[in-house]
């Protein structure tokens, strides 16, 4: 008798409480998201999936005018514009919080769900003020 595979569910890659939070602009809401779940980014390159440490390479933005750098995050992966790379990952509050501690210096904005439905921008610095609240 052949055993029968159980299907596993495809990994959600959103975080609801941020989508709604982000729906009605609500700064506080919006924190208490990136506090207590995870945050989809865009990667340059994927993680080695044999690796759970790999988490691959953060895709940031360079405006090709004025050099500055944006880190766009996204509240669910439907969101993300399919002009940007493929891959996305899902941080953990840590993991963002410790991306931008290192390269917040860099980063001059933070956008969300830049290309909508309810986009909002913050400074790395209040993006780090919000996670450590």
């Amino acid at each position: 008798m052949a055993k029968k595979r159980a299907k596993k569910e495809p990994l959600e890659f959103r975080n609801t409480a941020l989508s709604d939070a982000l729906q009605t602009q609500d700064m506080a809401a919006v924190a208490f998201a990136l506090r207590h779940g995870p945050t989809v980014v865009p990667l340059m390159k994927p993680g080695d999936r044999d690796n759970p440490i790999d988490v691959g390479e953060v895709w940031t933005y360079r405006d090709p005018n004025t050099g500055d750098i944006a880190l766009l995050l996204f509240s669910d992966a439907k969101h993300k514009p399919a002009a940007l790379p493929p891959a996305v990952a899902l941080q953990s509050p840590g993991a963002l919080r410790a991306f931008l501690s290192t390269h917040g210096s860099a980063i001059t904005t933070v956008f969300f769900d830049i290309a909508g439905p309810h986009p909002m921008q913050a400074t790395p610095d209040e993006v780090i003020r919000a996670l450590d609240a």
